[in-house]
């Protein structure tokens, strides 16, 4: 493997450790007891994992193509502008990346977790998880949700955009993603950026954690592939 392409993948791992130590840090900030942000709401969530891609892709984008998200790479090689050969190694990377951006967020906020009692509270600062659990219901917004999401991004290549503008733009399609659409699921739209976390959680020392919620951990893998495989298929219908 050449040195541009250990580049890119490192980008993605970097990048999205970013994206999850600031998008899981707006969760921390808001769930755990006695943050200045503690019950501060889902506005402030959506918005903060907006900034969290934003900043993400920044860091990521001069180094590779910052996809941060296995859902977007598959598209991305479905429809022909990535190399197929490329994919394990990105989605290895990203997942790495989510892992270690959840531990920094758990060193980030070390003495709240023992103040915090609610398990559901700490798992959802690490992972997704549904309002209402109703798996096939539970899919549709994954799907749902991604297929914007990916579907925007594809779109977005076929504009031009003023140097260094476009992070700005994908941070306010995950802005309206979340506001619109969050509401149902948490909006995971990324299978690394629940799967890294839910493991993180799984093997950290947090007493109060309770479990990590395995049995619902396939709906935010499963969802968003469909969702970005469905609009690839709409993007090369269109162009």
């Amino acid at each position: 493997m050449d040195t541009s392409n250990m580049t890119q993948i490192f980008s993605e791992f970097l990048g999205t450790m970013i994206l999850i130590l600031l998008g899981d840090g707006v969760c921390a900030a808001v769930n755990l007891k006695k943050s200045k942000a503690e019950a501060s709401g889902w506005i402030v969530i959506a918005f903060g994992w907006a900034m969290a891609v934003t900043i993400a892709v920044y860091v990521a984008g001069y180094m590779g193509p910052a996809h941060l998200n296995p859902a977007v790479t598959i598209a991305m090689a479905m429809t022909g502008s990535f190399e197929w050969s490329l994919v394990v190694p990105f989605i290895v990377a990203q997942v790495l990346g989510a892992i270690v951006g959840a531990v920094l967020v758990w060193l980030a906020y070390l003495p709240h977790w023992q103040a915090t009692e609610d398990q559901g509270a700490i798992l959802g600062t690490f992972a997704t998880g549904p309002a209402i659990r109703n798996y096939p219901a539970n899919m549709v917004t994954e799907v749902i949700g991604t297929f914007v999401l990916v579907l925007g991004l594809l779109s977005f290549s076929q504009h031009s955009f003023t140097d260094g503008l476009n992070p700005l733009v994908v941070g306010a399609l995950i802005l309206s993603i979340g506001l619109s659409l969050g509401g149902p699921t948490g909006y995971a739209i990324n299978p690394a950026r629940d799967f890294g976390p839910r493991v993180a959680h799984q093997l950290l020392p947090i007493s109060t954690k309770g479990d990590s919620d395995w049995s619902y951990s396939w709906v935010p893998i499963v969802g968003p592939v469909i969702g970005a495989a469905v609009a690839s298929g709409v993007y090369m219908l269109m162009v």
